[in-house]
């Protein structure tokens, strides 16, 4: 088993206690009054007394310093207690102590909000984020490939000139918000519930269109507030299509080109817009694939990005096509998420056991897959609700 390491003044205090004749010792004497040639004599005990002492005040000088490191209390008393002290002979804080306490915060920190931002609790774990899309999002080569390089090459880069800004695209229960709940779970330690992210629903948070004015001052204040937080905050924009044209070009500016150096920089933030639009497109292809007798894992983004942008141009009420994000290329990258088949759905279904815990069997998975409904009519070949639910029908087989 290896050595346990304690920090400095504790360490230091055991060691003292540990000397010959020390509470932690063999032979402790009768008292400090023994003759000088005993066991302590008076010059050892001085030297002892001494040192614990310095032990003591290097401990409440220590603990402060932790508080104030930390908590953030007490950081203005420590402050004048330093100009009003002298350096002890050799037990200066920095010296001794503070190695230690910057693993301690540091360590602190992983479990508890430590700072007045949230940019202490970001972790950018891109390893992890790739990983746990090849392993739980199904089907999805393409959403796969572009979040991972996008992501990955805007948090290398030491200067972007403006937001990472994707949008999803694909049917209901392809996986876009689970992408969306997965990205924000390996970029911020706390996950959806991070100071750093900010979701809004269209129809929740901007029901009303009468109201749309007072929709675009409170959500430029709430970017701005959220800027100001986090230096790299998350903005995820459900049902983006149902959002008013007027609120897209309000945020525009946020995620356009930086050229502001008098206002705050927004350059280091991330939007996702999540849409069904495109939905249709994405499905044609991937249908026409498969008539094809080709492998949906064929399709480029190449060959969808041009008949998606086509399919969010069309329907002029959605705020999309009547705002400017596409005509001034504001959106990074299209991606999009392809019809789900079968197979994925009895993977989704796989999934959902394991993460109850739950015994499963291949005919349990099929018989989830036969609960749901499949097009077009004829092929019966995408599930028309993805894998929204699966979780929900596994209660059917629960003793």
């Amino acid at each position: 088993m290896g050595r346990v390491r304690l920090p400095a003044p504790l360490g230091l205090l055991c060691c003292l206690l540990l000397l010959p004749g020390g509470s932690g010792g063999r032979g402790t004497p009768q008292g400090p009054w023994e003759e000088e040639g005993g066991l302590w004599g008076r010059a050892k005990y001085e030297a002892v007394k001494k040192h614990l002492g310095a032990v003591g005040a290097l401990s409440k000088q220590y603990w402060q310093y932790l508080a104030c490191k930390v908590w953030h209390e007490g950081c203005k008393e420590e402050e004048e207690e330093k100009k009003e002290s002298s350096p002890g002979p050799g037990w200066s804080l920095p010296l001794v102590g503070q190695d230690y306490l910057e693993i301690l915060s540091t360590w602190y920190c992983g479990f508890g909000k430590c700072c007045k931002t949230g940019d202490c609790r970001i972790i950018n774990n891109i390893t992890g984020l790739e990983a746990d899309l090849n392993g739980q999002l199904h089907g999805q080569h393409l959403a796969k490939e572009v979040v991972v390089r996008a992501v990955r090459g805007f948090l290398q880069s030491p200067r972007p000139q403006k937001a990472l800004v994707l949008s999803f695209h694909g049917w209901s229960g392809t996986g876009k918000n689970f992408v969306a709940r997965m990205l924000a779970g390996h970029l911020y330690r706390d996950g959806p519930r991070s100071d750093c992210v900010r979701v809004f629903i269209s129809l929740f948070h901007f029901p009303h269109h009468t109201y749309v004015d007072s929709y675009k001052a409170q959500l430029k204040k709430q970017i701005s507030e959220t800027v100001q937080l986090c230096k790299q905050p998350l903005f995820i924009f459900d049902e983006a299509e149902k959002l008013h044209f007027s609120l897209l070009d309000a945020i525009k500016p946020f995620m356009a080109q930086y050229d502001n150096k008098d206002q705050l920089d927004y350059r280091r933030s991330i939007f996702l817009f999540l849409s069904n639009l495109g939905g249709n497109a994405i499905n044609e292809v991937a249908l026409d694939f498969w008539r094809a007798g080709r492998a949906r894992e064929e399709i480029s983004m190449e060959f969808l990005e041009q008949r998606l942008r086509l399919e969010l141009l069309e329907p002029a009420e959605n705020g999309y096509a009547r705002s400017h994000l596409l005509e001034e290329n504001v959106i990074d990258f299209f991606v999009p998420f392809l019809p789900l088949e079968r197979r994925h759905v009895k993977l989704c279904a796989r999934d959902a056991f394991l993460a109850r815990g739950l015994p499963y069997s291949e005919t349990a998975l099929e018989e989830v897959a036969r609960m749901m409904v499949f097009v077009p009519k004829e092929e019966k070949l995408f599930s028309a609700q993805g894998c929204k639910s699966v979780s929900q029908r596994i209660s059917y087989f629960l003793p």
